[in-house]
């Protein structure tokens, strides 16, 4: 009979260890890129069943953002360049800004407006915004491969680990509610009133001579 290893339980990582993760790498430093070093540094001390952990609990997360009514409200904060890659990444940047606004913008993507990231990017030309303002995290997703790597000394081993627990990490959206014209400005304009007052729109068809999202909202 094959004997399963035991588990340390008191080490599995859970949502609610996630966002503490999370959240206590905004506290530690507000770069960004020392954020996902401290986030790795700290799951490398931890198990490789871990760092499995963390990656599973940031796709469960990305599965609950992943929704044609939040990726509206990504693209219209990103002036419509906002593609597969792009709002897989604003997923990971909505994680990183923890568990409350997460939890307030998957239930209600208006409530964008209210978060202090988009409302410095408002009324400011994408050509305009600092790389580090972009609405993405990409590299969140490289955190726990970094540090299960580490661990094992394995290199690209972790979605074999995945698969292991029957499971597979998203690699791109997948919306499952209803498609919609996300370049429709009317359809923008009900579904997000204060982002709308906030941001450009598409260009209404009325409108000869102008491109797409260069009309100014209302």
């Amino acid at each position: 009979m094959d004997v399963v290893p035991h588990r340390d339980t008191a080490q599995v990582i859970g949502t609610e260890d996630f966002w503490a993760l999370v959240e206590a790498s905004a506290t530690a430093t507000g770069d960004p890129d020392e954020r996902l070093a401290w986030l790795t540094d700290r799951l490398a001390e931890r198990s490789a069943d871990d760092a499995v952990d963390f990656a599973l609990r940031l796709d469960e997360a990305r599965a609950r953002a992943d929704t044609w009514v939040l990726w509206g409200a990504a693209s219209l904060v990103c002036a419509g360049l906002c593609s597969d890659d792009g709002f897989h990444y604003f997923q990971a940047w909505l994680v990183g800004l923890g568990r409350s606004t997460f939890e307030r913008v998957v239930d209600d993507p208006d409530a964008l407006a209210d978060v202090p990231q988009v409302r410095r990017l408002a009324r400011r030309s994408v050509d305009a915004w600092d790389d580090d303002e972009w609405p993405d995290w990409e590299a969140l997703d490289y955190v726990a491969d970094r540090a299960y790597e580490r661990i094992t000394g394995a290199a690209d081993a972790l979605d074999a680990a995945v698969e292991a627990r029957g499971r597979e990490l998203r690699a791109s959206p997948d919306p499952a509610d209803e498609e919609w014209d996300l370049d429709d400005p009317a359809e923008l304009r009900r579904r997000y009133p204060r982002l709308a007052a906030m941001f450009r729109l598409p260009a209404e068809e009325s409108e000869p001579g102008v491109g797409v999202w260069e009309t100014a909202s209302p």
